[in-house]
């Protein structure tokens, strides 16, 4: 819709000039909280995920390197020449190919000659400076910083960012008279209130949903609990139950109910439903008390407390056991530690966007080096723990157009609120992390790689060689998984030596692991018969599934869980009763 028809609504002033006294209060408050964090950050004494010097160092490196290749570096001039000039090109003769991107997929973008102006002239730049960068860099850790920090600049600078070049965002400033920049004022102010100064964007309605209510809803009982988490076993769903019960441990970044969001997205429903008795870890939410809680701690007080408590409750001696993220990470090292103790009691093991070979872990590599481990470690030492939103902000910036800018765009400039969305309600649902652990995690696992180095981890005095795991495994990556790369997950079918079978799904590390087979299901999945050495070979001789991978996974769990016996029910006493119904009571703790 073109501005000129756009219809004008005259707002009421005296409205307006109260709202906007009351805004300019907001904001003199505002600027208070983001200048006293800006000094903190700057002074160090508030964690930053990249600094000044790193960044300016590997711009340096880089450039450093290029001037030693000057024939290199003419060859990308003229490259990037060339490219530039299709800038000009793009303001003369508009194009009429139609763009992909989903920045610019509102119609306005082509029927307003204006934003379409900027629009086709930013791409040619962007495709520019991409070109050049690409040209100069190669692959170690500064050249990815280089290409990543000036991906996000350049995605700062898109036109659909800025209230004057982005054709929806006017118009609605006309339809509204004004009214739409005012909301996008407030909710910017709100996101700098729940922020405490740091911009934290809302990407989602958060009154839409209440854990325990809306999502969270499956039926059972906290059965037991320790320093750092909650078991809760689950009502049966079905008559009779699988003879081999089931244990979820999900990763501890965020909370566990990702495996249990709206029935109809429900993992844990979807296992019940299948006649599996399940079993899921809740973990605490960190306080300064579980500073000294190291990975070791996890496994112990984790899932190694919690099969016993299984096992003392079924009297069943083997178990089948799940793992999500980190939590596939503990798992993992955990058949490790058990094989390493002659312990057979895992029947079978299944993780989703899991890596073992830690030699390429993506974009997330420019955040963790041992340089920033150090300063990591001091900015821990007082508190004890890494605060969530360091976390969320580092997978945001991963997806920085989808997960910043998209909402930005909606929030502040066209003042819409966001929708609800159980996934990103979830994902801002984030926990702390503990210092023992992470810095252990960080160092051993993700900087040297020492989980697929036979006896390269030592957990709780045993050497862990995942090579001597017998348990059969159920291994799930996702094509598009930008905290998981799914070429790093696909190495372990080659380093594991007990049976493997490999699924790589479609979409990412929330969306392509909670895909439920549905007819919204938009995702299909890749399974071989046996797997070459390389992902690519792999891709080449995969054959294609339509359809959620849930229904392959229950078949290939249906044979490792034994024959049926009586559904199984929560004690209504004796040592482990239910002290309360689930979710429980740490999945909604948020510690000060």
């Amino acid at each position: 819709m073109s501005e000129s028809k756009v219809k004008y609504t005259a707002p009421d002033a005296t409205v307006v000039a109260k709202r906007m006294m009351t805004l300019t209060q907001r904001s003199l408050a505002a600027a208070s909280k983001v200048q006293a964090r800006s000094m903190a950050k700057a002074s160090g004494s508030e964690y930053s995920l990249m600094d000044a010097s790193t960044l300016a160092k590997a711009y340096g490196n880089v450039w450093s390197r290029a001037l030693t290749h000057p024939q290199d570096l003419w060859a990308a001039q003229i490259k990037a020449a060339t490219d530039i000039s299709k800038v000009w090109t793009s303001i003369l003769v508009p194009q009429d190919a139609p763009v992909k991107d989903r920045r610019f997929k509102d119609t306005t973008w082509s029927d307003d000659p204006v934003s379409r102006t900027y629009r086709d002239a930013f791409l040619a730049f962007e495709d520019a400076v991409e070109g050049l960068i690409d040209t100069l860099t190669e692959n170690g850790r500064d050249d990815l910083r280089v290409k990543f920090y000036t991906r996000q600049a350049i995605s700062a600078l898109s036109p659909a960012n800025y209230l004057p070049t982005n054709a929806a965002a006017r118009a609605k400033f006309i339809e509204t008279g004004g009214q739409s920049v005012l909301d996008g004022i407030e909710n910017l102010l709100n996101d700098l209130d729940r922020g405490d100064g740091r911009l934290d964007i809302a990407t989602n309605d958060a009154e839409a949903f209440e854990v325990g209510v809306d999502l969270a809803t499956t039926e059972g009982e906290v059965v037991f609990q320790n320093e750092l988490m909650q078991l809760i076993q689950y009502h049966p769903r079905t008559e009779t139950q699988h003879k081999v019960p089931m244990l979820f441990v999900p990763a501890w970044i965020n909370k566990f109910y990702i495996m249990d969001m709206r029935p109809q997205n429900s993992l844990i429903r979807y296992a019940l439903d299948q006649g599996h008795s399940v079993f899921v870890i809740s973990w605490a939410n960190p306080t300064k008390s579980h500073a000294d809680l190291d990975f070791s701690d996890y496994m112990k007080l984790g899932p190694l407390t919690a099969l016993d408590v299984m096992r003392d409750i079924t009297k069943e001696d083997k178990a089948n056991v799940l793992g999500f993220c980190i939590g596939g990470i503990l798992v993992t090292a955990m058949l490790g530690y058990l094989a390493a103790k002659g312990d057979d009691r895992i029947n079978s093991a299944t993780t989703l966007a899991t890596m073992v070979d830690f030699k390429d872990v993506g974009e997330i590599g420019v955040f963790i080096d041992d340089d920033r481990l150090n300063v990591l470690r001091e900015h821990m030492e007082e508190k004890g723990y890494l605060e969530a939103y360091h976390l969320q902000d580092m997978f945001s910036m991963l997806r920085e157009n989808d997960l910043i800018w998209s909402f930005y765009e909606a929030n502040y400039l066209r003042g819409d609120k966001p929708r609800p969305f159980d996934l990103l309600f979830w994902n801002a649902d984030s926990t702390r992390l503990p210092k023992a652990m992470l810095l252990w995690y960080l160092e051993e696992v993700y900087l040297r790689n020492k989980l697929r180095e036979p006896g390269g981890l030592e957990m709780n005095g045993a050497k862990i060689d995942i090579t001597k795991i017998k348990a059969p495994m159920f291994i799930l990556a996702t094509r598009d998984d930008h905290i998981a790369p799914w070429t790093s997950i696909y190495p372990a079918t080659n380093i594991l030596k007990t049976n493997v079978e490999f699924v790589l799904g479609g979409s990412g590390h929330i969306a392509g692991v909670i895909n439920p087979p549905d007819e919204r299901c938009k995702y299909g999945y890749l399974t071989s018969p046996d797997y070459p050495a390389t992902p690519d070979a792999f891709v080449a001789q995969a054959e294609n599934h339509v359809g959620s991978w849930w229904p392959h996974w229950a078949k290939w769990l249906t044979e490792k869980s034994g024959d049926q016996v009586a559904a199984r029910k929560v004690a209504k006493r004796g040592k482990y009763k239910s002290l309360e119904p689930a979710p429980g009571s740490f999945v909604t703790e948020t510690p000060d």
